[in-house]
Parts: C-alpha cells; structure tokens; sequence
C-alpha cells in the first residue's frame, strides 16, 4: 500500500463511496486479525476523514478494541494493510505515535504519585517533549480537563472519573493530529461527561481527528460527526451519522382518533402499519405508526388520509435513530461495552 488509493465508506447495503486516501487520518484495507481459527476482526476497510470525530460502535466481542491496538502498533495484524497519519503502519510506528494521543483500555498510573507528579513522569519519558515547558503543559492539560483542584492529591484517592479525566490529560499533553480515546467517558458523572464531550469538539474545532470508541449511542449522536459500526469481526457500516440514519426505514406518526381507518389508508399506499402504542393526546387521540415512507412524498400521504375522512391532528416523519439502525444492521441492542 506504497501508492496512493482510493478507500470506501461501506452502507449497510455494501454500497461503495469513494474517498480520497489523503484526506483520511487512519485507512485500513482488508484488514484480519485471526486468534487460531477464530477472526476477531475480518477484512475491514476502515476510513477516517480528517477533522472528524469519529465514533467506533460495535456490541462486545465485535472486534472494536483489537482493531484500536492494530492501529497504535499494540498487536499485529494477521494480514492486509494500515495507515495512520499517511505513514504505513506498523513501519511508520516511530515517525506517526508522537502525533497520536491515546486512552485505550482505560488509564494506568502510579497510586502512589499525584496527578501532576504522574503527568510529569509520563511527559518526562517521551523523547519528543521539551523539559523547559513541562511544568506549563501538565498544568494546561489538568486545567482543560478539570482536574486544577485535585492536582496535588495522590492518585490512589482518585475515583474512576477522576482516572479517566488523568488520562485525558495525558493524551493531551502535546497537540496531536489524532486523538484515539476508548470509552472517554467512562465513569463520570453527567456534568464530566458534557465536559468531555465539549472538549472533544473544541478539539475537533482545533484541527484534530478524534476517534472515539463508545459504548453510549446518545454521547455518540452528540459528539460525533462520523461512525463505524462493527458486527463479528466486520465493518458493516461507515459514514457521516447523517447518511447512516437515511440508509434506515423511516416512519410516518399520524395522530388521529380514526386508527382503523388510517391504518387502513396507510397499508393501501404501501406502508407497513405498526402497533399503536396508546392514547397520546387529548380526546382519544392515538397515534400510528408507519414505516416505508422512503422515496413518497409526505403531503400524497396526508392528501390521502383527509380523502378517506382520517381526522389529522398531526403528522410528522421520523428517521431512524442510530439505535434503531444499529440493531438492524447487528440484531443486537445496545446495552454492551465493545
């Protein structure tokens, strides 16, 4: 993978977009990762783009954390090809890791050191970092992740929020063009996790690529501008968060007290009625659902319904949440940490 190339964003119907391998932060092609017979991850054609934040979904098991260690050079692939930053990977290894800050299967530091006195020690041993404004640069990182008032007590008294918001700091100790964080929210309370998710998108606002593995579909929806969706070892979905829920069935949600008959109307226009889930507004109204609106014109759809005497009391089109179409693209909820 010496040349450049073009990579694919993948649908859930295996539809190819193409997008230029220079504008992508991390490429992979056909990418294995067998353990014996077993393939933990199976031919992925991961693409990033520049600037994204990217978030990386899959149920447990599916092969999120193993492809996040191919990509840092923390275990090899079995076969096909990597890219970060534009260097092949794992020979660019040395060149590519100083421009990449990592949170990867939650931080560890010494119990025994406070916060500052860990951040000193991890920024002492990088060869790429200057002495001179160590002491500045650990005390802007506790700043940015809200951790001035703790920075002097002992590691081993930090809760796990606190943990996880340390090894924030760490991966920001320097700029960095990519940003690969597993689950950064891990632990903390709601007012850290709107934080982090401010942060990440000031972060994403500065020109770095975030790739986020998450196991929250509602911080991912708020924090993300792109996603993955991993499924048994396979990249069963890529793209702008947008794109993903368009590729879902959307449904229409008609509120009327005339439910038989608008089911009725709805059926015979080809939509497929759903169960009615109960009164929802005043006077007996209810409202039906409706799925196959895709590619019909809404207003032929009310049009309709007043033809055949359906009182509308409202009428409204809905795409699919990225729940929704996580679970019909891996038939699994989303209630595991991948």
């Amino acid at each position: 993978m010496n040349e450049p190339r073009e990579a694919a964003n993948v649908d859930g119907n295996g539809h190819a977009n193409p997008v230029r391998s220079s504008n992508l932060v991390i490429e992979t092609h056909a990418l294995v990762k067998r353990f014996g017979r077993r393939s933990a991850v199976d031919g992925i054609d991961l693409a990033v783009p520049r600037g994204s934040v990217f978030g990386f979904l899959g149920p447990n098991g599916s092969g999120k954390t193993t492809t996040i260690r191919m990509l840092l050079g923390l275990a090899s692939a079995t076969s096909g090809d990597i890219r970060v930053l534009g260097k092949d990977m794992p020979q660019g290894l040395a060149s590519v890791l100083p421009g990449v800050g990592a949170l990867v299967e939650g931080p560890g530091f010494y119990p025994f050191l406070s916060g500052t006195g860990n951040l000193m020690r991890l920024d002492a041993a990088d060869p790429h970092a200057s002495s001179s404004t160590r002491s500045r640069r650990v005390q802007d990182a506790l700043d940015r992740v809200g951790l001035s008032h703790a920075a002097g007590k002992k590691v081993r008294a930090y809760s796990l929020g606190m943990k996880q918001r340390l090894g924030l700091a760490n991966a920001m100790l320097r700029p960095r063009e990519l940003l690969v964080l597993d689950e950064p929210t891990n632990g903390l309370d709601p007012q850290g996790t709107r934080e982090v998710r401010n942060l990440v998108r000031s972060l994403a606002a500065g020109g770095t690529t975030v790739f986020v593995s998450s196991h929250l579909l509602a911080e991912v929806e708020h924090m993300c501008t792109h996603v993955g969706v991993m499924s048994a070892g396979r990249l069963v979905a890529q793209g702008r968060i947008e794109e993903l829920r368009s590729a879902g069935q959307a449904r229409v949600v008609v509120q009327t007290p005339d439910v038989d008959v608008a089911s009725r109307v709805l059926a015979r226009l080809g939509l497929v009625p759903g169960e009615a889930p109960g009164t929802v507004g005043s006077r007996g109204t209810t409202a039906v659902y409706a799925t196959g609106i895709n590619g019909r014109e809404p207003e032929a759809v009310v049009s309709a319904l007043v033809a055949d005497g359906v009182r509308i009391r409202g009428f409204a089109v809905e795409n699919a949440s990225l729940e929704e179409r996580f679970v019909s693209l891996t038939g699994e909820g989303f209630d595991v940490v991948g």
